[in-house]
């Protein structure tokens, strides 16, 4: 009877799955209205609602908006202009005051869906805005793609973890994943040293510079940046940093304003890849925005030069204020 009663529910559960991704189908491809869904398959319009609502939940359906907007793309050519970008990816978002980290999430989700093939090599960072792109990128079998995460990650299991975004994200597309096997910051430099020269961990930075592609994010140094929130960096070092010129970290690489590193001591013992060999990666994307990482998104510029910008529509226009002087 319990065997009986598993293959009836396991039909049930099938039925419902080709029920939603069908009415998937026809609403988000064929274009009928909710209406038409619900005439066609048999079932009511509020059912109907829910199915998209699920399959929307499930990652059975993932919308990409291709569009152009004409002060968009003025923007991105300004920013392309003024601070040598190879291509600039600007994301629609009205609210100076907005936290833009979702539509960022959402437009640099479809960057990167485009942009992977089989045979590469991604180099990752971490950060809130990578995290949240996760759920826009449309992961599929890829062939011989290498993820490398580029910094070391932490102990305790939490959401924002260095080491489990770059996995999430090589699972994404069957690949292999490459993780640092250390903490994201050690007590001393000398520890540091000892790991990297007797740990294996300089392994992963060496296969690290030969990316073809480096995902990253900066942070800023106010206390509600992901850093500190949890937890990596205490609030007494915080000050410190500030104190020393610091106006937020890459890859806990804290820099100044003028994108060169900070004489701090936190510099000597954070793992992760220097900037110095993170500029020589081919193709290097920022992902970033918010008021609070405007001076740290002017120092990673100039500090890495990347080739793409993947910000907002506010952030992209702080960034032009400063640059033009305005």
């Amino acid at each position: 009877m319990a065997e009986n009663g598993n293959t009836a529910a396991s039909t049930r559960w099938k039925g419902q799955e080709q029920l939603r991704v069908r009415a998937a189908w026809l609403y988000h491809v064929e274009g009928l209205t909710q209406s038409e869904v619900a005439k066609s398959l048999g079932i009511n319009r509020l059912t109907v609602t829910r199915l998209l609502a699920d399959a929307r939940k499930r990652g059975e359906v993932v919308l990409r908006i291709k569009s152009e907007f004409s002060g968009i793309i003025e923007l991105e050519r300004n920013l392309e202009q003024h601070f040598g970008i190879e291509r600039a990816v600007v994301a629609p978002f009205l609210d100076p005051q907005g936290d833009p980290t979702q539509t960022i999430a959402a437009q640099a989700g479809n960057f990167v869906t485009d942009l992977m093939a089989n045979g590469m090599t991604v180099g990752v960072g971490w950060g809130r805005t990578l995290f949240q792109m996760l759920s826009f990128v449309d992961g599929r079998a890829l062939s011989g793609v290498k993820v490398i995460s580029l910094l070391g990650g932490i102990g305790q299991a939490r959401r924002f973890n260095p080491s489990e975004f770059a996995w999430q994200f090589a699972e994404l597309f069957d690949a292999e994943g490459f993780l640092v096997s250390a903490p994201a910051i050690v007590d001393s430099a000398s520890t540091k040293h000892t790991l990297l020269e007797h740990c294996g961990v300089s392994h992963i930075f060496e296969l690290a510079e030969h990316c073809d592609v480096a995902l990253l994010s900066c942070g800023g140094i106010d206390s509600l940046t992901t850093s500190y929130r949890t937890g990596h960096v205490t609030e007494s070092e915080r000050k410190s940093l500030v104190e020393a010129g610091a106006v937020g970290d890459v890859l806990y690489n804290f820099l100044k304003a003028d994108g060169s590193l900070c004489d701090h001591q936190i510099n000597e013992r954070c793992v992760s890849m220097p900037l110095a060999n993170l500029a020589k990666i081919k193709q290097r994307i920022l992902i970033s925005g918010g008021a609070d990482k405007t001076d740290i998104m002017v120092a990673t510029i100039d500090a890495l030069n990347p080739t793409v910008l993947v910000t907002d529509e506010q952030s992209a226009k702080r960034l032009l204020n400063i640059k033009l002087g305005l």
